[in-house]
């Protein structure tokens, strides 16, 4: 049976959609966070067991929402300020085999603190058998243009990050973050040690192959660029929030916004989204 309901995991209020086929996400209020997205009985996502879960820190894992700002690139929060905001319930439909619902992030007197802009974002998860889709949207209110940068920030889950590749951005403009490199992408990219490195958005689809089978990353040109982040042992034995040999079963593939911001004029809007296909 298709259905929308409640429930609260891990003291977190969060809403469920569940298809007739056993697909199934999880999507928490705080930071409008997928949680989990279970496909053909295989769990999709990472999410890290470390996490504090406090409704107030950022979660590690899943899919975070990065706005108005990706990383340490301005003067805000990492990654800005929705990925650690309580998002409000909009709506959820639910037809036939797949099903969406959808939160919203209001300008309000603590942004205002952080960021002078009026906005309304809207996040929606669609989910159907064997895919699902995430799609953000910023709608400005404002009397002045609005200017941003962000991600949706997907950790995948991988059987073993040395067995995992991911093609479909051979020729595709490269900046080697760690190593402050500019190059070109190659046919194949395999995760070995730190890798952190932001591409110019491909025309085509992405590949995620790992032991058990392969994502397609598909993601709207409205974003820019793709990242492809993995921390690697050594880093990964820095962050509090990831158990050492967490690096071993993630892999960051991210639809984002990097460089330039995106300028959204007085009362426009602007819709930007990632699709995960199993395949």
């Amino acid at each position: 049976m298709l259905t929308s309901s409640s429930e609260v995991f891990q003291g977190l209020d969060c809403h469920r959609l569940t298809l007739p086929c056993g697909d199934t996400v999880l999507v928490a209020l705080h930071g409008a966070h997928v949680l989990s997205w279970v496909s053909q009985g295989r769990e999709r996502l990472f999410l890290s067991p470390a996490n504090l879960w406090d409704g107030q820190s950022a979660i590690r894992g899943g899919v975070p929402v990065c706005f108005p700002q990706f990383n340490q690139r301005g003067p805000l929060p990492k990654h800005g300020f929705a990925r650690t905001m309580a998002w409000q319930f909009s709506d959820s439909q639910v037809d036939d085999a797949q099903a969406h619902i959808d939160f919203v992030l209001t300008a309000n007197a603590h942004t205002h603190t952080l960021w002078q802009q009026q906005f309304v974002a809207q996040l929606r998860v669609h989910l159907q058998p064997g895919q699902l889709q995430i799609s953000l949207s910023v709608h400005n209110t404002d009397t002045q243009p609005l200017l941003f940068t962000g991600a949706l920030h997907t950790y995948l889950l991988v059987d073993d990050i040395d067995l995992t590749d991911v093609t479909g951005l051979q020729g595709q403009a490269e900046w080697d973050a760690v190593a402050d490199v500019h190059g070109v992408a190659d046919e194949a990219l395999y995760l070995d040690g730190e890798f952190d490195r932001v591409y110019a958005a491909a025309p085509g689809p992405l590949r995620v192959q790992d032991g058990s089978g392969m994502l397609c990353i598909e993601q709207s040109p409205s974003w820019g660029q793709s990242v492809v982040w993995n921390p690697g042992s050594e880093k990964c034995a820095t962050l509090a929030d990831m158990p050492t040999d967490g690096f071993a079963h993630m892999l960051c593939v991210e639809a984002a916004q990097v460089f330039e911001p995106i300028s959204v004029p007085a009362s426009g809007q602007w819709l930007g989204w990632q699709r995960l296909t199993v395949s």
